[in-house]
């Protein structure tokens, strides 16, 4: 095993998955990389605190609503994971579209080894009919992943 995917998202549990993601990885002696998709703009219309070191946008959320913007929010949140993680070579990468095949296609342009993700604490009703980015992972990846618990 040498390359472990970390996906984060805007969300401050993300906090959580960095940390015990990255942890896993240097405990494997393994390269690291974050990757975030950009993908429903209302996602980033939640209010949230800061994290890592990262301060959520709350003003001019039409303004920032375009691609290129949200990409840019996404570069940002890469960044200030990487600032909180302390170590500078840590890779980076911000993908757009469905998020699950999103990662699924970059961990297989990367060669990821390991996908280390976050499973977040919908309820029953909402995985029935949406499904989870971790399920959707899980059932269409050769790749092992490893879900990291995260309640709010």
């Amino acid at each position: 095993m040498q390359k472990v995917l970390i996906a984060i998202d805007y969300n401050p549990v993300s906090e959580k998955v960095a940390k015990q993601g990255y942890q896993l990885a240097k405990k494997l002696n393994c390269e690291v990389c974050l990757i975030h998709v950009v993908t429903d703009e209302s996602y980033y219309e939640m209010s949230y605190s800061e994290f890592m070191g990262y301060v959520p946008v709350k003003d001019d959320i039409e303004k920032i609503m375009k691609a290129d913007e949200l990409h840019k929010v996404g570069i940002e949140l890469l960044r200030s994971a990487t600032e909180f993680l302390k170590d500078p070579n840590v890779q980076t990468h911000v993908a757009e579209g469905d998020t699950a095949k999103a990662i699924l296609k970059y961990a297989d342009e990367w060669q990821a080894d390991l996908i280390v993700m976050g499973t977040h604490s919908h309820n029953s009703l909402e995985k029935i009919f949406l499904g989870t980015v971790a399920s959707k992972i899980i059932e269409e990846t050769n790749i092992p992943v490893h879900l990291i618990p995260v309640k709010r």
